[in-house]
């Protein structure tokens, strides 16, 4: 194992999609990284020891013990975020930095306590969907970066729009920053859109169809052309997790902690009855 590599995995159920792919892709794809997953721990225990004993990781009942062969740890249950304040209450203190994985907290009142709590302990903490490292953001980038987006319309579907609607705002966030002004909603069944207007009038329609079939991608438009950009779902995941990967080599954020917190508050105001009457204040 390598000092200063070693990963452990905290989480509600370690029994997910996520912890799956990101072991996967830490073990295939980017073993040259020299990462290795050296433990696990789970607020389930007896799903989680399953888990950890199928894929050859050991499991850990004390947060602590798990402390001792960790330098970083990966906080998931990413169909959980109401368990992310008490699993990052568990390992903040050890002061390791800490990467928690989508939805970051299941409001802005609690996204603002992990910070708080993470400011507390000297534990240098990020969050992100694993839709911010994506052709869209190579595209604006070479385009000149946030400043050169004038407009923006993102699309995404999946399951529910509270576990699934953090990924098409995270795609306009990433690309536009986070100085958004008001936001408005059309839709609360199977389609919505979230319109957003953020500053120097530049603006971004975030579309999620609930149960829907609709590939994410999105539409930039710069003050020369307006590109379509279709997201290849097939290397994601190993983009998203290399991007974590980098947050542990540099052991400081790559993003804005206002990001983070401008996504959880859009998703928050999304679902205000107000916002669908009229645009709401961010």
């Amino acid at each position: 194992m390598a000092q200063g590599k070693r990963v452990g995995f905290v989480d509600l159920n370690v029994d997910n999609f996520h912890a799956n792919t990101y072991l996967k892709h830490i073990r295939g794809a980017l073993v040259k990284r020299g990462y290795t997953v050296e433990g696990c721990f789970g607020l389930m225990d007896e799903p989680s020891r399953a888990w950890a004993l199928k894929n050859n990781v050991p499991y850990f009942s004390d947060p602590a013990a798990l402390n001792k062969v960790s330098d970083c740890f990966m906080v998931m249950a990413p169909s959980n975020p109401e368990a992310h304040l008490e699993l990052c209450q568990a390992v903040f203190p050890f002061g390791k930095p800490t990467y928690v994985d989508k939805t970051f907290a299941p409001d802005s009142k609690t996204a603002r306590k992990i910070f708080a709590l993470a400011d507390k302990h000297g534990t240098v903490v990020q969050t992100t969907s694993a839709l911010r490292y994506s052709e869209v953001q190579e595209y604006v980038q070479q385009a000149g970066g946030a400043s050169s987006v004038q407009h923006m319309v993102t699309w995404g579907s999946a399951g529910s729009f509270d576990e699934y609607a953090i990924h098409p705002t995270e795609m306009a966030v990433s690309c536009l920053g986070f100085e958004a002004e008001s936001l408005m909603r059309r839709g609360t069944e199977k389609y919505s859109q979230l319109l957003i207007n953020f500053s120097r009038r530049r603006t971004a329609v975030v579309n999620v169809h609930v149960m829907g079939e609709t590939p994410y991608s999105a539409a930039v438009t710069t003050d020369k052309v307006t590109r379509y950009i279709a997201v290849d779902g097939a290397n994601l995941f190993v983009k998203a997790a290399s991007a974590i990967l980098d947050f542990f080599d540099q052991k400081r954020p790559t993003i804005p902690r206002e990001e983070s917190l401008l996504i959880r508050r859009i998703l928050d105001v999304a679902k205000q009855p107000q916002a669908l009457k009229r645009f709401v204040r961010l």
